[in-house]
């Protein structure tokens, strides 16, 4: 895909081609997106070539930006929410609990 061809013009579905020119990878790269589940893609015609419908692959796009912004975010803390990651409980080693059989259970 070039510049000079609008997103408009390659219709619903793309070829693998056409993703990997879009995501700027390999056609080799865009087909093992497809084959692990992680970029939904169907087989279509004769030929069952792969298709990604454009708006699948736009979703994919953003949530590969919310996944950086959010490893983003995680990096720049000192640590991250422990209590969010822990279920709403802070989780104390035995060594700071030593008369605790369960570190996790609520008094």
């Amino acid at each position: 895909m070039t510049d000079s061809v609008s997103s408009d013009s390659l219709g619903r579905f793309l070829t693998l081609a056409d993703t990997a020119e879009i995501l700027n990878i390999t056609a080799a790269e865009a087909q093992d997106l497809v084959r692990t589940g992680e970029l939904p893609a169907i087989r279509i015609g004769t030929s069952r070539a792969w298709r990604v419908e454009r708006i699948v692959l736009e979703s994919y796009i953003e949530a590969k930006y919310e996944e950086a912004r959010r490893l983003s975010l995680w990096e720049q803390s000192d640590f991250g929410n422990i209590p969010e990651l822990s279920g709403g409980r802070i989780i104390r080693p035995d060594t700071l609990n030593p008369g605790r059989s369960d570190p996790g259970a609520d008094d």
